[in-house]
């Protein structure tokens, strides 16, 4: 059985009640854990880190005795910031070294190209970033935020404390920015702010040329009206729009930034003199002030061997995430990943911000909201935090979704229509 390919394995473990998968009795191979990280192009700017992190907690973990009592192997693999090949890198990993789990992905282009081919093969990925919702797999656990963690919570802050009453909503030309900009916008428009006084672009990877955009940014406050700009600008086009916004002397006074994909990894490349006070909108911060974030910190500089590197949100998400896999195989007593997802259901783990991450039965976990300045140092001051919120797989603002819920454990259904009390099968609509 150890020369079969390990998913047909399992369905015929199914029939005669034994599993072929990693057991606590049964350790003659390792625990195999796939990273899907860009190593390069466009995204390696903020999934190398992510990679790391991945061989830190595969390596602080085999230091506990691994999982099981099997020593953990990280399988990694570049598919290189190209959409398409992250499908056939995952279906590498699957099939050809028969990993146990996946962690990774940043991009919602690449977690789409992804979902294919891990709900034919039945496999388990755990995708670490903020994202536009709408999607509830069986076989995804989203430890990223969905918008009602991240986008919602930032244009109230915008609305609320900084009095903004226009809004350019900027994005990279892609699902999540789009997906997330159309709630966005329903939802302002629910708040009262009129369409004319919402400004949306999108440009392409790897954009560069931000004169244009951002003289059009600057004259939406013409009127007098205060201006403020969402960002879901991802990858290294960052750099060349803070780069415009210092050129064209816009400080956050004048037109206040939120980012929702510009973190310390980030900010680590860029000269953040002229960036002080714009603002992001993560679940965590490296300046969180608490001791589970310093020992996280000093582990990852003594694990890098570098005092200068940063830590950042989807860091986090991938500890929370792994440690949290870890505890499910542990109390399943195997890696299978039926009985893995089902132990999965409720598990909780201590965040690095105080307060604990639980995961819900719409594989989401509950995270809290934070809001951070920029400063000069390019880390954040967090000048607000939320207890922790459930992550939500539908939006209630946009009206075909709003009639959704997701319930793996009980109801068995991705999306589940309250209205019709139907599961929606429409694999499809990932």
């Amino acid at each position: 059985m150890k020369n079969m390919n390990k998913y047909a394995a399992s369905a015929f473990a199914a029939l005669v009640g034994t599993t072929s998968i990693a057991t606590a009795q049964d350790c003659a191979d390792p625990v195999k854990v796939g990273v899907l990280h860009s190593l390069s192009g466009t995204m390696a700017i903020s999934e190398t880190t992510l990679k790391d992190t991945m061989l830190m907690l595969i390596d602080a973990q085999n230091k506990k005795g691994g999982v099981l009592g099997c020593e953990i192997e990280a399988v990694v693999v570049d598919p290189a910031s190209d959409w398409p090949l992250f499908a056939e890198k995952a279906r590498e990993l699957l099939t050809v070294n028969e990993v146990d789990v996946i962690f990774g992905n940043w991009t919602s282009v690449s977690r789409k190209s992804v979902l294919p081919v891990i709900e034919e093969l039945n496999g388990l990925l755990f995708y670490p970033v903020q994202y536009e919702g709408e999607e509830s797999s069986k076989n995804v656990f989203y430890t990223g935020a969905a918008p009602n963690q991240q986008a919602i919570p930032a244009v109230d802050y915008f609305l609320e404390e900084l009095g903004v009453e226009k809004f350019a909503l900027l994005g990279t030309d892609y699902v999540y920015p789009r997906t997330t900009n159309n709630i966005l916008q329903s939802y302002l428009m629910s708040k009262g702010i009129a369409e004319a006084d919402i400004f949306v672009n999108y440009t392409p990877f790897g954009h560069s040329d931000w004169a244009t955009i951002v003289g059009d940014v600057v004259k939406l406050g013409e009127d007098g009206k205060q201006v403020g700009v969402i960002s879901t600008i991802n990858g290294d086009a960052n750099i060349g729009f803070y780069k415009e916004l210092a050129a064209a002397d816009v400080s956050a006074d004048d037109i206040p930034v939120v980012a929702f994909s510009v973190g310390e990894e980030e900010l680590s490349g860029l000269d953040t003199t002229n960036l002080v006070g714009h603002l992001a909108a993560w679940n965590y911060f490296m300046s969180a002030d608490t001791p589970a974030n310093a020992e996280f910190i000093e582990t990852w500089h003594a694990f890098i061997g570098d005092e200068g590197r940063v830590t950042n949100d989807p860091m986090e998400a991938h500890y929370i995430g792994f440690n949290m896999w870890v505890q499910a195989v542990e109390q399943a007593g195997s890696t299978d990943v039926d009985a893995v997802r089902s132990a999965m259901y409720g598990q909780t783990f201590p965040n690095l911000t105080g307060g604990t991450a639980e995961m819900l039965v719409n594989h989401h976990l509950t995270k809290p909201v934070l809001i951070g300045e920029i400063t000069a140092d390019g880390q954040f001051d967090i000048i607000s935090q939320t207890d922790p919120v459930p992550g939500d797989a539908w939006t209630d603002f946009l009206p075909e979704s709003a009639v959704l819920t997701s319930d793996w454990k009980e109801l068995e259904c991705g999306m589940y229509n309250i209205e019709t009390k139907t599961c929606v099968q429409l694999t499809s609509n990932y």
